[in-house]
């Protein structure tokens, strides 16, 4: 077990590096039965106690799990900057100063993880929302053409019946309003069909040429 005064000279000088070891026993420490023998003084047991503290607090936060561990790390790596390892038994037997510097990173931290979050989320929502007006815009690009070409090469008769068809009137109906026989809407349906269909695949290969 590490003294005071190496943990002190690490909080100098890489507070961060030391954070990670920390976040390395815990993972160790969380399996280990001995962890629950350590006396209540232990820099180690210190750190069990206020990884758990951290990892509750994340939960009521709603942060993500797979985020808990780096939180929780970025937490220590505050502590190592304000507070030496050997006060940390400290920190949740009194209300003093070093309970409130961990309150303060994990505050701090928290705050930032949902910040970050939010703005990942709303960025995904602009995208989605981006996607879907291009979606309608070529949607409606490619109806106007549609139309100029079914004004330019269909009959009137011809267009009334596709127009129709695309409200959802069956073959029947639509027969039944002109007084045509279905034979002949179905007819004339095939034909204008046949005719958009040729016009753009023309006009495609002319632009793709």
């Amino acid at each position: 077990m590490q003294s005071a005064k190496p943990i002190k000279q690490l909080r100098g000088r890489r507070p961060y590096v030391m954070a990670m070891m920390l976040g390395t026993a815990l993972t160790t420490l969380a399996g280990s039965p001995s962890s629950a023998a350590e006396p209540s003084t232990s820099p180690l047991r210190a750190v069990t106690d206020l990884s758990r503290y951290c990892t509750t607090c994340w939960r009521n936060a709603r942060l993500p799990p797979d985020h808990w561990a780096d939180c929780t790390q970025e937490v220590f790596g505050r502590l190592l900057e304000r507070l030496p390892a050997n006060v940390w038994n400290r920190v949740l037997q009194s209300e003093g100063e070093e309970r409130r510097e961990f309150l303060r990173a994990i505050d701090t931290v928290k705050k930032r993880t949902q910040r970050s979050r939010a703005r990942f989320h709303t960025s995904a929502v602009d995208e989605v929302a981006d996607r879907a007006e291009e979606n309608a815009r070529r949607l409606a690009e490619d109806r106007e053409a549609v139309a100029r070409v079914a004004a330019d090469v269909l009959t009137p008769r011809q267009r009334q019946v596709l127009a129709l068809c695309a409200e959802g009137w069956s073959i029947q109906d639509i027969a039944t309003r002109m007084d045509l026989k279905p034979e002949r809407i179905s007819d004339e349906k095939y034909k204008a069909v046949r005719k958009l269909h040729d016009v753009l695949n023309s006009r495609q290969s002319s632009l793709a040429s």
